[in-house]
């Protein structure tokens, strides 16, 4: 029978793509501090030996031979025997390809378990790379290369849906997507009697995601019991998505252990011992018997006479069950500032270049990237202070303008080695308020600051035109027509691309840095104008990488407010308060850019449009349908309710106008900067939302003119009413 005490182990970890050695180091040493902690089983997040983001890479062969390379190393080496281990790898089987699991047993392979339900959906494209194993509960017999059956003595290993059965219980793998599947896997493992049920994921963050996947997780086994093992992988591994990690272990539908969601550590192990006896008898209710008994999902189960808890460890005293602990999520604002944190990190130290640059306008998005930065440094001097050797080792590699070898002690020191701001302003369209904004931000976070005035280079650009055509073009506020007006706003934006380029590229090399090197240009664009198309296409929404491309209006300023008190920055204050500006336009005494009034639309209801369109999936009738009740005139207010007030025709107008420009600036998608992946209704056209760029004009659509057929019954309707209610009068 053997005994009912287990320690198992689950673990985050920073892979990379194609980082071959570097992602087998990686997972080695999972394994070792598993053993150190008395683990028997240890489990890795989906695809870890060539990182879960390889894409089309898994077209090609390469991919497949370097796997059972590197799987070959990892049973050959004795410090990760006596301890069953379930590693992620592609697999290539009868000329298919498959995302599988190696389960492994002192250099040994017991079972090769095939990904079942793939991830499609989103950022996931795994049925473009992969096919599923449509088979359940069924196996065959998998031919070993020459390289493995030299390890294995022998020629074929089984394939397929099985389980494990060691002489005390059982335990199965589920992988990422089938947990989030309606019959998923774990349901009919646990009605024939598994009691440990593995899933590596390859999970990507998005904004308070972990609520969801901690409430599927704790429900997998509140109704059926059982002990779940989560791993996943955390950070950047060479895409726009970070994967949040939160290794966690559930028994019974509590928590008993839980990881960082965001963390620097390269490698980051979970255990907990959990009593067995506890699963058998949760899974004592008649009802879940009696469906247990009826069931005729029976898997196949691999005998292995290793044990996961030997007898003479239940005489031990000193170990006991991990008692259960409240699960640990962060708000929003964390969540933005911890996630941008470390994935500007890992982005940082992996590209080896020398820092970042960001154009700084005064306003609140640009703010926003700053102090993203800001809390990268943050995060960055907690890990040296804890001794991270990773993290001091890149920081020594990348900070050069001090003695070599010295480290930053405080966020502002390291700011000013990895970190540059620049102002980019006009004579007479930036205010003294804004470059003021821009320098007192730069003053408090200890970035190196430029502050400079572009007006010779726009005036010479400029004069091509008059020279040229002999017209002279002039602003709106001077007479000028809308398309004069574009033309020059967009050229003073353009220069400002040319500009932060050329900083990037010189100033480590002006400051003295040893090597020179270059600067990552960050891009400030939010997923609002993204969405509605409000930027010039490659001005300084055109970027290198862009951590803020994907979170709205709203939740910037909450994260603001949120690090104006934890990151003692108050001057932030300011940019909340400020009035969102473009400032391409001259500044008169009656006349002020405003983003909101130039867009015709709040940056609140850009969120709307943004979420029904994407995440809601409606179309412009639909989306009339919707709002003209969510924003009705006549609708009573209740508490919560901070929707506007409009009229039919009001609301008919706000949508026609989001897809009339939402359509006529799609184009602009096709060179948005990558941005990190935040939220579920991103408009990112190459990974993200794939979409025409050029559409037949809205305004003669047969969707607008359905609009206006509703209009006019929803009007009429309305007419109606008021005239019976002034009869009554």
């Amino acid at each position: 029978m053997g005994g009912h005490l287990v320690t198992v182990a689950t673990c985050s970890l920073n892979q990379w793509v194609l980082d071959w050695e570097g992602n087998l180091q990686r997972i080695v040493e999972s394994i070792q501090l598993a053993k150190k902690a008395g683990a028997r089983l240890r489990v890795g997040p989906e695809l870890e030996i060539c990182g879960y983001s390889s894409l089309d890479h898994f077209h090609e062969l390469d991919v497949y031979t370097h796997s059972l390379e590197m799987l070959r190393k990892l049973l050959e080496d004795e410090s990760c025997h006596d301890i069953l281990i379930d590693v992620g790898l592609p697999i290539l089987h009868r000329n298919i390809r498959y995302n599988a699991r190696a389960i492994l047993l002192n250099g040994k392979i017991l079972l090769i378990r095939p990904k079942m339900w793939l991830a499609n959906d989103g950022n996931y494209r795994e049925m473009r790379h992969f096919t599923p194993w449509m088979r359940p509960r069924e196996t065959e017999l998998f031919h070993l290369p020459k390289i493995l059956q030299e390890i294995q003595g022998e020629t074929h290993v089984l394939f397929g849906d099985a389980v494990i059965s060691t002489p005390e219980t059982a335990f199965g793998a589920e992988t990422c997507e089938e947990l989030f599947t309606p019959k998923a896997p774990h349901i009919d493992m646990a009605l024939d009697g598994v009691e440990i049920i593995t899933n590596s994921s390859g999970s990507h963050f998005t904004l308070q995601k972990l609520d969801v996947r901690l409430k599927l997780i704790m429900e997998a086994t509140r109704k059926s019991g059982g002990v779940y093992l989560y791993a996943n992988q955390q950070g950047c591994d060479g895409e726009r998505l970070y994967f949040d990690g939160c290794a966690m272990i559930i028994v019974n539908g509590d928590i008993v252990a839980q990881g960082s969601q965001f963390s620097l550590n390269d490698v980051e192990v979970v255990t907990a011992t959990v009593d067995l006896e506890e699963v058998r008898a949760y899974r004592s209710s008649i009802s879940r018997g009696l469906q247990a008994a009826t069931s005729n999902a029976k898997y196949q189960r691999i005998q292995t006479s290793f044990e996961l808890s030997p007898e003479d460890e239940d005489t031990d005293i000193w170990k006991k069950p991990t008692l259960p602990r409240p699960p640990r999520y962060h708000s929003v604002e964390e969540e933005i500032a911890l996630c941008g944190g470390c994935y500007l990190w890992d982005y940082l130290r992996r590209s080896g270049t020398a820092g970042y640059l960001v154009p700084l306008s005064g306003g609140i998005d640009s703010c926003a990237t700053a102090t993203l930065v800001f809390s990268m440094c943050r995060i960055v001097i907690q890990a040296i202070q804890d001794g991270n050797q990773q993290v001091i080792e890149d920081v020594k590699r990348i900070c050069k303008y001090g003695k070599e070898g010295e480290l930053p002690k405080t966020p502002q020191e390291l700011c000013n080695q990895v970190f540059t701001t620049i102002y980019m302003g006009m004579s007479k369209q930036s205010s003294a308020e804004t470059r003021g904004r821009a320098k007192e931000l730069s003053d408090a976070i200890g970035s190196y600051h430029v502050n400079l005035d572009i007006d010779e280079a726009y005036e010479a650009q400029k004069k091509l035109i008059v020279q040229t055509t002999g017209f002279d073009p002039k602003f709106k506020v001077h007479g000028g027509t809308v398309q004069e007006n574009l033309t020059l706003q967009c050229l003073q934006a353009r220069i400002r691309m040319v500009t932060a380029y050329e900083f990037g590229q010189i100033l480590p090399t002006a400051r003295g840095r040893p090597g020179g090197g270059s600067l990552l240009v960050l891009g400030s664009a939010n997923v609002g104008e993204s969405l509605r198309g409000y930027l010039t296409k490659y001005d300084c929404s055109s970027a290198d990488i862009n951590p803020i491309g994907s979170i709205d209006k709203a939740d910037l300023k909450r994260f603001i407010a949120w690090a104006e008190k934890e990151f003692d920055l108050p001057c932030l204050h300011g940019f909340l308060t400020a009035i969102p500006t473009a400032e391409l336009e001259p500044i008169t005494q009656e006349y002020v850019q405003s983003d909101e009034a130039d867009m015709g639309m709040t940056y609140a209801e850009l969120t709307v449009f943004g979420r029904l369109r994407k995440l809601n999936k409606l179309g412009p009738y639909a989306m009339f349908q919707r709002l003209v009740h969510d924003w009705s005139a006549d609708r009573e207010k209740v508490e919560g309710d901070e929707a506007p007030f409009y009229t039919p025709r009001q609301v008919a107008e706000k949508v026609k106008r989001f897809f009339h420009f939402y359509a006529i600036n799609r184009h602009k998608m096709t060179t948005l900067t990558p941005a990190l992946h935040c939220n579920d209704y991103s408009p990112d056209d190459n990974r993200f939302d794939l979409r025409p760029f050029l559409y037949p004009p809205f305004w003669k659509s047969w969707s607008f003119k359905r609009i206006d057929m509703e209009l006019e019954k929803i009007e009429k309707k309305r007419e109606d009413r008021a005239g019976k209610g002034k009869e009554a009068a």
